[in-house]
This record gives structure tokens, C-alpha cells and sequence, in this order.
């Protein structure tokens, strides 16, 4: 009881002087800056209390409470995103902060667990989420309608992916996951096409419900937006319409076809060109395959088209391909590199990021937000059902931990793009200050000599 009415007190002591506080430095920050940290602290020195209660309790965790789990931290951070768009918060500080959080707990996470945590941002920004996200992104920033809307409508789905990786990365924490085993998955054995044609009338039926149950909330979104304020016509809705049954059929091919026969794939491959005795040949393989195997991405052509449409054209669909491609070869390979030696991921993806977030203060802002959403699209399911599996066949040809040198792939893929695209804006950047600095000073007497009499009179 006495404990009772000591945190009542203190719960009236800080909240009573918490409108002072934020009074006194609202005209430094804005709203969103001061709820968002606000909220932070508050959440930070909850966290300690919380993972005592759970480990007390004995709490115990399931496979659908991580996909739960990372589903809140993907959505936790769309609001948060769609506040900063209409209230044009810039994007690298946000970045800077979220990112800081992150590799702070990464500090505290199980070795085991660690790759794990950052595939997950990837993972999330599928050939579902990335269409709908940016087109989201795109109409909210139209909303504000000044000149700098068009900088701020990417980056959605950059905020997106770190939303998963700070809630696995404290799921992590709170319930010791590196007590846990990772089981390697059973290549199957297929004589015929007969036996191939039943694994995939196997895996049919469930890509068919996995991917209804991902389309269902988003179809009774518009229904009830198009209740209430859309009103579309049945011209436009019957569109609509077609469009989402292409969707529908085309997903649950797409998704079959990758996880039940490229990851079978991938992981043999795996496992034959690391058996060599030229084991090394699995890294310019790795940058080879990834340097394409990007340019089978759904989620690429809607990215590369969505840049062109509100650029202008200035930064061109193949530019970006360009510039994705690379960056996945890059990455590959370093993760490849990951599975030979055994390098901690923490080596690459610090120094990557601390990169990619500084350049993200010198180039243009709309390229810096096109960045970062590319590297969650550029990890979309062909990395998580080839990359991820080639990296496994090939840590288990080599003896390496699969849990710790081998996942981390579709990290090393999300981060690599962020990189290059910003490089790209920059050197954009260099040749239009250089174009401008090359243009002559225009001579405003010559001008005025060279007009007639009457022009100079009507002026």
C-alpha cells in the first residue's frame, strides 16, 4: 500500500512538470520532436521493469508472438512517419536517432540473435507492403502542397523497416533468445516432375490464404474510405477491382513458385560451389547473382517508377536499377565474405550505416529518402528465398554457425543501396552546381542594348 502512494506521487510530481518542461523548450522543437521523445525516455525506463516482470512471470514466446511482434514495430513507425510528412520534420535526424537506438540494443542482444534482428527490417518491405506504403507516402505529402512536399513523400518505408528491427531486437532482449536452436530446413528429394508438381500442390492452398489474408485489410480500408468520403465511379472502382485480382493471382504465383522451388535452389547451390576445394568462388558468384537477381523484385519496378513519375524524369528507372544492382552486388558479396570468415555483422553494418547516415546531411533530401526506401525494397522475397538460403548451403558446406554467419544477408542488402543511391544524388548534385557555375553572368545593360525601342519603353 505504501508503495502504491509513493508511485502516485511521483506520477503527479512528473506529469504536473512535464507542461513546464515542454514550455520551456517548445520553441526548439516541434510538436512530433517532443512527443516522440517524450515517449522515448518514458518507454526506455519502462523497459528494465517490464523485462523483470516477464522473466519472473516465466514468460514464454511463439513463433506467431515474433511475426506479432515485428508487425507492431513495422506499424508503430508508419504514423510516426506519416506526422513527419505533414509536419515536414526532416528526415536524417530521425534516422540519426532511431538508428542510435538500435545499434544500442544491439549491444545488449545475444550473439545468436543478432543477424536475425536486422534481417527482419528487410523482410517486412515485401511486393505487399512497399506499393502501398510509397503510394501512401506520395498522397500525404501532396496534402501539404508546398515546394518541399515532394522531398518528403519517400521514406516511408525506410521508418517502416526499423520499426521491426527495434521490436525483435527487444524481444531479443526480454526473452534470452539465444537459448534457442536453429534447425537447418531439409532439402527436398525430387526424381520427376511429378513429385516437383506435389510440392507445389503442397504449398498452393497456403500462399493462396496467406496472401488473401494480407490483401483483406487493406480491400476493407478503401471500402470504408470509399463509403464515407472516396465515392468513386464504377468505372474507376471496376479498375480497381481488375488491379487487385491481378495482384491476388500473380502474389500467390510469385510466392510459390520463390519458396517452394528457389529456396530449395538456393541452398543446394549453395552447399555445391562452397564444397569445392575453391570455396572462395562463392564470392564473385554471390556479387553475380545478386547484381541480377534484384532486377526480379515486384517491389524494384514500382520504386524505379514511382522516382521517374515524381522526379520528372530527372532521376531515370534505369539510373536506379543501376544503382540497386550494384549496391546488392556489393552487399552479397561482403555477406559471402560473412560466411567464409565468420565476421561479426556488427563490423559491416556500423560503418555502413554511420556512411550512409552522413551523407544523408550533404545530398539533396529527396534522394536521401529515396535511398533508404530502396534498401528495404531491394530485400524483398527473392533475397529472403535465394540470397538467404544460397548463405546457408554455403555456411553448412564451410562448418560455419548458420544462425550467426549466414543470416544477416537481407541486412547486408538493405544497407549497400543506401550507399550508392546517395552517391548517385550526390554526384547529380556536383554537375548541377557545376553546370550553373559554367553558365556566363548575363550583363543586364547588353541585354537592354539588344531589345528595341519599343520593348525598352514597354518596360
Amino acid at each position: 500500500m505504501n508503495r502504491g502512494y509513493i508511485f502516485i506521487f511521483l506520477a503527479t510530481v512528473f506529469f504536473s512538470s512535464m507542461e513546464v518542461a515542454l514550455k520551456t523548450v517548445a520553441h526548439d522543437f516541434n510538436p512530433m520532436q517532443l512527443n516522440c521523445t517524450r515517449f522515448l525516455v518514458g518507454g526506455l525506463l519502462l523497459i528494465p521493469f517490464a523485462l523483470r516482470g516477464l522473466r519472473q512471470h516465466g514468460a514464454k514466446i511463439t513463433a506467431a508472438a515474433w511475426k506479432g511482434f515485428a508487425w507492431l514495430g513495422f506499424v508503430g513507425l508508419v504514423v510516426p512517419h506519416v506526422l513527419r510528412m505533414l509536419l515536414g520534420v526532416a528526415l536524417p535526424p530521425l534516422l540519426v536517432a532511431f538508428y542510435g537506438l538500435v545499434f544500442v540494443l544491439a549491444a545488449f542482444v545475444p550473439r545468436e540473435f543478432l543477424a536475425v534482428a536486422f534481417d527482419s527490417g528487410g523482410v517486412t518491405t515485401g511486393p505487399m507492403t512497399v506499393p502501398f506504403i510509397m503510394a501512401l507516402g506520395v498522397g500525404v505529402s501532396a496534402i501539404r502542397g508546398d515546394r518541399h512536399a515532394a522531398d518528403d513523400s519517400f521514406g516511408l518505408v525506410a521508418l517502416c523497416s526499423v520499426g521491426p528491427i527495434l521490436a525483435v531486437l527487444i524481444l531479443g532482449i526480454a526473452f534470452r533468445a539465444s537459448d534457442s536452436t536453429y534447425i537447418p530446413p531439409v532439402l527436398p528429394e525430387v526424381s520427376d516432375s511429378v513429385e516437383l508438381w506435389q510440392l507445389f500442390h503442397e504449398g498452393l492452398p497456403e500462399y493462396i490464404k496467406e496472401i488473401a489474408s494480407s490483401l483483406l485489410p487493406i480491400v476493407v480500408m478503401f471500402g470504408v474510405f470509399q463509403a464515407v468520403a472516396l465515392r468513386l465511379d464504377k468505372r474507376t472502382l471496376g479498375r480497381i477491382a481488375v488491379g487487385l485480382a491481378y495482384t491476388y493471382v500473380g502474389l500467390v504465383l510469385f510466392l510459390t513458385g520463390a519458396n517452394v522451388g528457389f529456396m530449395p535452389a538456393g541452398n543446394y547451390l549453395g552447399q555445391v560451389l562452397t564444397g569445392q576445394s575453391y570455396h572462395w568462388v562463392i564470392i564473385p558468384i554471390g556479387m553475380l547473382i545478386g547484381y541480377f537477381i534484384v532486377k526480379a523484385e515486384p517491389a524494384v519496378y514500382v520504386l524505379n517508377k514511382q522516382v521517374e513519375e515524381v522526379t520528372d524524369g530527372a532521376i531515370s528507372a534505369q539510373a536506379m536499377g543501376m544503382a540497386l544492382s550494384a549496391g546488392v552486388s556489393i552487399s552479397v558479396g561482403l555477406a559471402m565474405v560473412r560466411v567464409l570468415t565468420g565476421i561479426s555483422i556488427l563490423w559491416f553494418l556500423i560503418p555502413g550505416y554511420a556512411v550512409a547516415i552522413g551523407i544523408s546531411f550533404v545530398v539533396p533530401k529527396l534522394f536521401t529518402a529515396i535511398a533508404f526506401d530502396a534498401g528495404g525494397v531491394a530485400s524483398g522475397p527473392m533475397t529472403a528465398t535465394f540470397l538467404l538460403p544460397l548463405a546457408q548451403g554455403a555456411c553448412i558446406a564451410v562448418g560455419g554457425n548458420i544462425v550467426t554467419d549466414a543470416f544477416g544477408v537481407v541486412a547486408m542488402v538493405a544497407m549497400t543501396p543506401l550507399i550508392t543511391v546517395q552517391l548517385m544524388g550526390l554526384v547529380a548534385q556536383l554537375k548541377t552546381r557545376k553546370a550553373r557555375s559554367a553558365q556566363p553572368l548575363l550583363d543586364p545593360a547588353a541585354l537592354l542594348a539588344e531589345l528595341p525601342d519599343d520593348a525598352i519603353i514597354e518596360l
